[in-house]
């Protein structure tokens, strides 16, 4: 088959739709995967729609994020995860296991697959050669009700990588270069796709380190051809049967292409509050370091520790920095601990945490007040740590364990030599964590635990004609989702139990906006460009709506959320002139008529007496959607069609 990889999967995996850019396609979902944040309410959907089994080819439910568990919630929330999984036929990572796509890569992950995933880092699979992508958890309840799921046609943009990385330079390097040269939303509506003689150079982890953050472009997914190295990695995993070649064609052609020399990268750094405020080292070392956390989905591979862990051997972490590890999964640890290399963090005090998401998603080990963090991890956003007024910089492992030692920014290079790291042939193998899906007779049997922090899903009705409320927030560009819904040890046992949760619902923002949007009984928010960036979490979605919220209208949306707002009946528009943004001011009275959806929209300002035209991206199906109140009511009739 001709074309670029992704067009080759894509074809393979057509259900509806032609392929033209910015045209909406419908595909077959061969993979899922949930993680314990965002999987309660998936699981909860799944049951709602009312299938008596998974149709997918593979799902799989990873606990990693809620596993600090200072009250019964959690650890209830992990009951019903797992008699969920045993239920309707779900593979079941046990808490402790690993971080779900550290795991899914080491034994999941396979090349050609189509993979979407309630979270948003979901593309690490892309370093297999897998089309993976985040998605919101209502989507991916309903591709295991064997719904396909649908896209808008990306550009492919080729990313030609050429040379080889030098000492102290990684894979983190790499994927921070893309983000210096394109921001959080350049890579909206596109795909990034690797080649190139570069790739051989970087092995499936590296691959799969940039594929991860990615993410933070705002593209749909990233991916990698399946090679050699490919072959080598699911070998040595015990997967080798599951290896295909997945490489563009000859005559492949991209409608854009990024060129990078890996041989001429530096050790780069993202500045606060953002994941694109990219420099090098070298144009920002100096800052004193109070803590250095090492880990997340992006950085916590068997290769990435390694370097950490010789790097440290024989030294001590700098007596004023706290410095942290959170391995990705217990495959990296017993080999760590079987080569000795664990003992070298252990010795030069590394304060060793479980085997999860942990500080990345601001459980735990928050920095000091005004404190200065290095993290390997994809985010740095304000307050996600858990210290609202800590300055987060990310960057490689090379670079956050020089910081570590001398206890300010440091270019690794001016540590001296490099460590070589040696990288086993062949992975221990210990599934005894991940628990297999039962047989169908066998699962019918199963009970379903809930525990009281559980709460039955809120229904919504039907959209009107004219959308009636006031403007209840006003906020600017590039807000996340950690600002709309926050994460953290508070917030995130509460993902089960939306009227709970929905008291938070931008209070790092504005304090008093749950109780405005309660008092006027629902409204609107007006934002700026690329509203919405950042996790899938779908609450972000679905407690606004609970609140209330009818419509978001900004000038641009992320693209996980702005499928979200569908999903749960909110109306995503966008001011046909960006000016008109500043002709709205917070409280005042707003008439939208929406009609069908498929027409034009105009916001009339009843306070200020003047019209605005508003654009939507919508296709029929999602203006279908809307209308009835959201995707859960459209899927249950659809799949008993």
């Amino acid at each position: 088959m001709k074309g670029t990889i992704t067009e080759k999967i894509l074809k393979q995996h057509l259900v509806e739709g032609e392929f033209s850019i910015g045209n909406e396609i419908a595909i077959t979902i061969d993979n899922t995967l949930t993680q314990d944040a965002t999987g309660t309410m998936a699981y909860l959907q799944f049951e709602a729609i009312g299938m008596d089994r998974v149709k997918t080819e593979l799902s799989v439910s990873f606990v990693d994020h809620n596993t600090l568990q200072t009250d019964f919630k959690n650890a209830d929330d992990h009951l019903y995860l797992q008699s969920v999984a045993k239920r309707y036929g779900l593979y079941f990572s046990k808490p402790g296991n690993g971080i779900c796509h550290q795991l899914f890569l080491e034994r999941f992950a396979r090349p050609g697959k189509t993979l979407i995933g309630s979270d948003s880092h979901t593309p690490t699979a892309g370093g297999i050669g897998s089309f993976a992508m985040g998605a919101g958890g209502l989507d991916v309840a309903a591709a295991m009700a064997g719904a396909p799921f649908r896209i808008k046609f990306p550009k492919v943009v080729g990313v030609k990588l050429t040379g080889q990385l030098t000492d102290w330079v990684s894979a983190k390097d790499v994927i921070l270069e893309v983000l210096r040269r394109i921001d959080v939303k350049g890579g909206v509506g596109k795909v990034l796709e690797y080649f190139g003689p570069g790739v051989k150079t970087l092995s499936v982890p590296d691959r799969a380190t940039i594929t991860n953050m990615g993410t933070e472009t705002g593209c749909t997914t990233s991916i990698f051809p399946s090679d050699d190295v490919t072959k080598a990695f699911l070998e040595a995993q015990g997967r080798g049967d599951q290896w295909v070649e997945l490489i563009p064609s000859d005559d492949a052609q991209y409608d854009e292409i990024i060129d990078i020399d890996l041989s001429t990268l530096e050790p780069m750094i993202a500045l606060p509050h953002s994941p694109g405020n990219v420099k090098k080292v070298r144009e920002v070392q100096g800052r004193k370091v109070d803590q250095v956390a090492v880990g997340s989905c992006t950085n916590s591979s068997l290769r990435d520790l390694k370097m950490v862990a010789n790097a440290l051997n024989g030294k001590t972490v700098n007596e004023n920095v706290s410095m942290m590890v959170s391995p990705g999964s217990r495959q990296v640890v017993e080999h760590l601990v079987d080569s000795g290399e664990m003992k070298y963090l252990v010795q030069a005090g590394v304060r060793m945490l479980e085997n999860s998401c942990g500080p990345c998603i601001g459980m735990g080990s928050a920095p000091c007040s005004a404190g200065v963090s290095v993290r390997t991890f994809n985010r740095n956003f304000e307050g996600r740590s858990g210290t609202k007024d800590a300055d987060v910089y990310l960057a490689s492992p090379e670079v956050a364990v020089a910081a570590a030692l001398t206890g300010k920014i440091t270019d690794p290079r001016d540590l001296g030599e490099c460590p070589k790291i040696s990288m086993p042939e062949k992975f221990f193998i210990n599934d005894n964590m991940t628990l297999k899906p039962l047989p169908q007779e066998e699962a019918a049997k199963v009970e379903i635990v809930r525990g009281p922090n559980i709460k039955p899903l809120p229904t919504f009705d039907k959209l009107p004609d004219v959308l009636e409320g006031s403007a209840l927030l006003k906020v600017g560009d590039n807000i996340t989702t950690d600002h709309i819904m926050p994460a953290g040890a508070k917030i995130l046992p509460l993902r089960s139990n939306i009227p709970e949760i929905s008291k938070h619902v931008f209070e790092a923002v504005d304090e008093n906006f749950y109780k405005r949007a309660l008092e006027s009984s629902g409204g609107f928010i007006i934002g700026g460009e690329n509203y919405g960036q950042g996790s899938s979490r779908e609450h972000a979605a679905l407690a606004p709506k609970y609140l209330g919220i009818k419509a978001v209208i900004v000038k641009s949306f992320a693209r996980i959320h702005l499928a979200n707002l569908v999903n749960f009946g909110i109306v995503p528009l966008t001011f046909k002139n960006p000016g008109d943004y500043d002709r709205i001011e917070l409280g005042d009275k707003i008439e939208i008529a929406i009609g069908d959806l498929k027409g034009e929209v105009k916001l009339k300002n009843v306070t200020k007496g003047f019209e605005v035209e508003l654009n939507h991206t919508l296709s029929a199906l999602d203006a279908e959607i809307l209308k009835v109140g959201g995707k859960l009511p459209w899927i249950k009739e659809s799949v008993k069609k």
